[in-house]
């Protein structure tokens, strides 16, 4: 497994959110991301925790954060742990007074809940290696570069379909 990072919440082409999750030991611009198409609500709630904006009201991933911690429950880790026909399935693992828990979860919900409590996120290396993509972007390569580099990514997502990892 290969702990992650939110490195960022974009769209692509057809207006898709897209979640792109990066090996923390990676510097930006090298290694790998590992795309994951989410919906526009899962993408407002990961954007809001990563940036700590305030709400006016509850989200439902806040919610979520309220009950575990009113029942004692804490998550002690989520993992984006098997990719099925294109479909990425996570869990997400409670420290309960019965002891520990899993629980399966969509990867954006997972996601969001470990950005809110501040859990660790998770990638088996498996559904890396099939669905990862290389982040060469490099600082070194100079701004022209890495401007183009970019631009390719963009280009990347504005072609790219999430049946295009299935």
């Amino acid at each position: 497994m290969v702990q992650v990072r939110v490195a960022a919440v974009a769209l692509d082409a057809a207006q898709q959110h897209v979640v792109l999750l990066k090996p923390i030991d990676e510097l930006p611009g090298q290694g790998r991301l590992l795309p994951i198409w989410i919906g526009a609500q899962e993408a407002s709630s990961i954007l809001v925790a990563v940036e700590g904006a305030e709400v006016p009201r509850p989200l439902a991933h806040d919610l979520m954060r309220g009950l575990l911690e009113a029942s004692g429950a804490d998550v002690t880790q989520v993992e984006v742990a098997r990719i099925e026909d294109g479909t990425f399935f996570a869990e997400v693992t409670l420290a309960t007074e019965l002891g520990p828990k899993v629980v399966d979860a969509r990867p954006s919900d997972a996601v969001a809940l470990a950005s809110r409590v501040g859990a660790p996120i998770w990638v088996a290396d498996a559904v890396m290696d099939a669905a990862g993509m290389a982040d060469n972007v490099t600082d070194d390569e100079g701004d022209q570069d890495a401007a183009a580099s970019i631009d390719e990514f963009r280009d990347f997502l504005d072609e790219v379909e999430p049946d295009d990892f299935r």
